[in-house]
């Protein structure tokens, strides 16, 4: 079960850097396309930035508690 963990953290890693990755990637696409509207897509973009990483942070907490389980 122990030998199962760093490939539960590795892929926890991945997934969230490719997620902010994406949410950052087409921020900045919007933000090239409309300068205008840099403030709003910035203040739209945020919250989902924060679900993410929260989610990849809980996902590491449990990943832990199945070794001590």
């Amino acid at each position: 079960m122990t030998m199962y963990l760093p490939i539960g953290m590795g892929l926890i890693v991945i997934g969230a850097g490719l997620g902010i990755g994406k949410f950052a990637a087409a921020a900045a696409d919007g933000i090239a396309r409309q300068p205008e509207a840099a403030d709003k897509i910035t203040a739209a973009i945020n919250l989902p930035l924060f679900l993410l990483e929260g989610v990849a942070i809980l996902a590491e907490v449990f990943t832990f508690l199945m070794l001590i389980l």
